[in-house]
């Protein structure tokens, strides 16, 4: 009994502010601290890089948009493809007209889907401004990305949302709007691996051998889609139809991510070993 009582009850309020037809949640307040802490630190390496203040702009909301549209398609294309067809406007839209009209903030999304759109918004970016590298620009989101996907879990958690499987750790969550059961806290497990990422990136930013080549990005895919390729073994299946699976879905769409870091590793070593032969 004593090491029952030792297990966390969580049942937080979702809801920090409520109107009526507009609330706040935690995960919309999380979410947007994630990316207003990532803009600022990522707009101060684009000044010392000389970069200026309308590139940037035009970065910043290039990639927002790109990664808003790629974590909504995502999450419907991955696990609810049948939504395109049942309530189209809600795909892109942060509201709900079932069974009445309202707010749904920013629910359903999916990290990988926000990967691609932030590499589509990336390509976009440098094509425009041909004379800005990048790989300097993939390096500075490999170093902020870990940072705000952090925030986005705590805001799983504030939800109540993406849970563990059942666990009999003393440091199990009961989540007593689902359950009564103890499970893993996978999205602190993530955040904090998230977190630990981003302070190694970043401490380790201005490596001379690291800016290489987008050995930065290379070694922030690795780390980042293995930690959430570990962290899903113990999280409950996010659709029914995960369960006839032998890797859940974020598992198969960690692996190309994971796969993509290694070969750009091998790569820049590659043509590193080339040019000093040469």
């Amino acid at each position: 009994m004593m090491h029952y009582f030792a297990y966390i009850y969580w049942d937080p309020n979702p809801i920090l502010i409520d109107i009526g037809f507009f609330a706040l949640g935690w995960y919309g307040l999380l979410f947007a601290a994630g990316i207003i802490i990532s803009y600022v630190i990522v707009l101060q390496d684009f000044r010392r890089a000389g970069l200026t203040s309308v590139q940037f702009d035009n970065f910043a909301y290039a990639v927002i948009i790109g990664m808003y549209v790629g974590m909504r398609l995502g999450h419907f294309l991955f696990y609810e493809p049948a939504a395109f067809i049942e309530r189209p406007v809600e795909v892109f839209l942060p509201v709900s007209f079932s069974p009445v009209f309202h707010f749904t903030g920013y629910q359903g999304l999916a990290s990988h889907g926000g990967a691609i759109g932030i590499l589509l918004a990336v390509r976009w970016f440098t094509r425009k401004y041909p004379d800005v590298s990048l790989f300097f620009v993939l390096n500075q989101l490999a170093i902020v990305a870990p940072l705000a996907g952090g925030f986005i879990r705590l805001g799983n958690l504030m939800n109540s949302e993406i849970v563990g499987k059942p666990s009999s750790v003393p440091w199990g969550f009961v989540f007593t709007s689902i359950d009564t059961v103890p499970r893993h806290p996978t999205q602190l497990y993530e955040a904090a691996g998230y977190f630990t990422i981003f302070f190694l990136l970043y401490s380790l930013r201005q490596h001379s051998w690291l800016l290489h080549k987008g050995r930065l990005l290379g070694l922030f895919l690795i780390l980042l889609f293995s930690w959430r390729f570990i962290v899903e073994f113990f999280k409950e299946h996010q659709e029914a139809f995960e369960q006839t699976l032998w890797l859940n879905m974020g598992q198969i769409l960690s692996l190309p991510f994971i796969i993509t870091g290694i070969i750009i590793l091998l790569l820049s070593h590659r043509k590193e070993q080339r040019s000093i032969s040469s």
